[in-house]
């Protein structure tokens, strides 16, 4: 095992073993125990009671949160040329269709999502090799096929973010950056984990949310205690 630095053992040494804070506190030491000089993300990683293996228990969802993620997501949108100034209106970094499809299958993904309409999803559909292993393929259910792309990329772009179980349980995501205030933290944590709650499957038995930690990209995890998401 790594030897600890020193700034990760002053980092732990804030931490009680054993202890699950409440939610407000802990968004107010993830930013304590943040040892960096850049302006880390903080991650939010829920366990949950769910088999993902069967169909019927998969959690899958979207979430705007009320003070985005602090990052700045690079939207690409593939559409028909009647849409094209849409796009470009709503903030979109990258617009096309022929000539960008032609640009991925030479190897560029420089973007971060992917935003394009029903009409055109079978040209899509050729960079599923592609786009898929990289999470970037467009989805109806994560709103990323839509008429309104111009919508869509207003709505990424104010910090919506589509999130799904993994095969282990677990589902992870950025909530913000260590440059956030604490109550801005634990706001977008609360409303993802509201969000969370509300997408349990009627198949899954047994306690639903086995448990909640917080952590920033260097930091030590924290411990949330679920029963306390609705104290404000």
């Amino acid at each position: 095992m790594a030897k600890l630095t020193k700034n990760q053992k002053a980092s732990l040494s804030k931490l009680e073993k054993g202890k699950s804070y409440k939610l407000a506190e802990a968004s107010a030491l993830v930013k304590e125990i943040t040892n960096t000089k850049f302006d880390a993300s903080v991650d939010i990683d829920i366990r949950l009671g769910v088999d993902p293996r069967k169909a019927n228990q998969m959690v899958r969802g979207i979430v705007t949160l009320p003070h985005g993620t602090g990052k700045d997501k690079r939207v690409l949108v593939l559409c028909t040329p009647d849409k094209e100034q849409d796009a470009r209106d709503a903030g979109a970094d990258y617009v096309g269709l022929d000539d960008m499809i032609n640009k991925i299958q030479a190897g560029w993904t420089d973007f971060d999502v992917v935003i394009t309409m029903p009409a055109i999803m079978a040209k899509v559909g050729r960079l599923g090799r592609i786009l898929g292993p990289r999470g970037l393929m467009p989805n109806p259910k994560s709103g990323t096929v839509t008429q309104d792309v111009g919508v869509a990329v207003k709505e990424v772009k104010m910090g919506k973010i589509d999130f799904k179980v993994d095969k282990y349980g677990i589902i992870h995501t950025s909530i913000g950056k260590v440059s956030f205030s604490p109550k801005k933290l634990e706001e977008n944590a609360r409303e993802f984990i509201h969000t969370v709650e509300k997408l349990k499957p009627s198949a899954a038995k047994g306690i639903y949310m086995k448990s909640v930690y917080i952590s920033s990209t260097m930091s030590p995890s924290i411990p949330v205690d679920v029963k306390s998401v609705d104290e404000q």
